[in-house]
């Protein structure tokens, strides 16, 4: 299936929805407005059920098949902005100082608003489809606190898929695999403690400045020397803090950073070793170092069979050839990776083409790309609830 003429009447209305939304960036769970706005217009096209305030300010909208019984399929978007100035000055550019939408949530909340639209009015399948719109994905993990408030049990949810844009990926194209699509993302605090002194007598100091510096090089350590090189592993220390005089020698320095794994075993392997070598490495220079480690989202992971069906369905969208079935995980997290521990399903990636990179300031979701989006969750939908 194509992309639909219905998806193709339906983009000037849908693209005005994400221009809306786009003016109005909320950040993480303060979705408040964004909800509002997906609630009324559930409403307004004859969602069965419409449902607020899971997982705190997420949205459920029930759409009941006209062709009898059946499973219930979940398709999710993402509401949440960004903390980011922007400065793509675009008619539409954000009205609110210092938040944006940097990473095409408005675009997903846009294009399966409009898939639910078609949907209300079409319910040509069999069973239910659950459109899931999630707050807080940007590190607030919306999408445990709507599993964890009972969301799959309360909808029935059998099955889950989502999408994100991709830009850089040619308009249309889609990206997926099976397995590890993005990374589990933890964050450490590394407090190196040593002694004070005037910056003039070094030799009266313990210096947490330097024992700082040779624990932020042994680190890396961990990846160049003791992890596999086909196995992923990246340790990013990306601030220290210490000090607040050039003529002064600190008692501490605070280094954090993030651990991005693709597997449990060096997710578990790399939380044990960053204390041991930022302890031990610490202790080389007569200073201690306190390791806290704390861990995010999981590993988003597709499931093999749901994989398989959501590339084909793009594939019948975009058309053969169109498809990457064999992506390169990425490095970034995704929680939606929370519904999918939860229930089987998938992630995929749909291209935008040639744009500002995700988070950038200049960013902005190509609305070129809304009739595919659409498209694909529709027949997606159509497809696996067939009578």
């Amino acid at each position: 299936m194509p992309i639909l003429n219905r998806a193709e009447e339906l983009q000037p209305e849908v693209a005005a929805w994400r221009r809306h939304l786009h003016e109005r960036p909320e950040l993480l769970f303060d979705v408040h407005e964004t909800a509002d706005f997906v609630a009324q217009k559930l409403r307004e096209f004859g969602c069965d059920v419409v449902t607020t305030g899971i997982g705190r300010t997420g949205v459920v909208g029930l759409i009941r098949g006209a062709k009898g019984a059946g499973p219930v399929l979940g398709m999710r978007a993402d509401m949440d902005a960004l903390p980011i100035a922007e400065i793509s000055g675009l008619p539409w550019a954000s009205k609110v100082a210092g938040k944006m939408h940097a990473c095409g949530h408005d675009g997903h909340t846009a294009m399966l608003l409009g898939a639910a639209k078609y949907l209300c009015e079409t319910r040509n399948f069999a069973g239910s489809v659950a459109v899931i719109f999630q707050p807080a994905e940007e590190g607030g993990g919306g999408g445990l606190a709507m599993v964890e408030d009972g969301m799959m049990e309360t909808f029935g949810i059998g099955e889950v898929y989502g999408m994100h844009n991709a830009p850089g990926v040619p308009l249309g194209n889609f990206a997926i695999r099976k397995g590890s699509l993005m990374a589990a993302s933890d964050t450490f605090e590394i407090v190196v403690s040593g002694k004070g002194s005037h910056a003039a007598q070094p030799h009266l100091s313990v210096d947490p400045v330097l024992a700082a510096a040779h624990v932020v090089i042994a680190l890396q350590s961990i990846v160049s020397r003791e992890i596999d090189p086909l196995k992923s592993l990246v340790i990013s220390v990306t601030t220290a803090h210490g000090g607040d005089a050039y003529n002064v020698i600190p008692m501490d320095v605070k280094l954090t950073g993030t651990v991005r794994t693709l597997l449990p075993e060096i997710r578990d392997f790399a939380e044990r070793r960053l204390g041991e070598v930022a302890r031990a490495t610490a202790m080389a220079h007569g200073a201690v170092a306190e390791v806290s480690y704390h861990r995010g989202y999981p590993v988003t992971f597709n499931h093999a069979d749901e994989t398989d069906f959501a590339a084909s369905i793009a594939a019948g969208v975009s058309g053969q050839g169109r498809v990457e079935t064999d992506m390169a995980p990425k490095m970034g997290a995704e929680d939606f990776s929370y519904m999918l521990e939860a229930r089987p399903g998938a992630f995929i990636f749909l291209g935008v083409g040639d744009t500002a990179n995700l988070h950038h300031p200049a960013y902005d979701f190509n609305d070129e790309a809304i009739p595919y989006g659409i498209s694909y969750w529709i027949s997606l939908a159509e497809s696996r609830l067939a009578a």
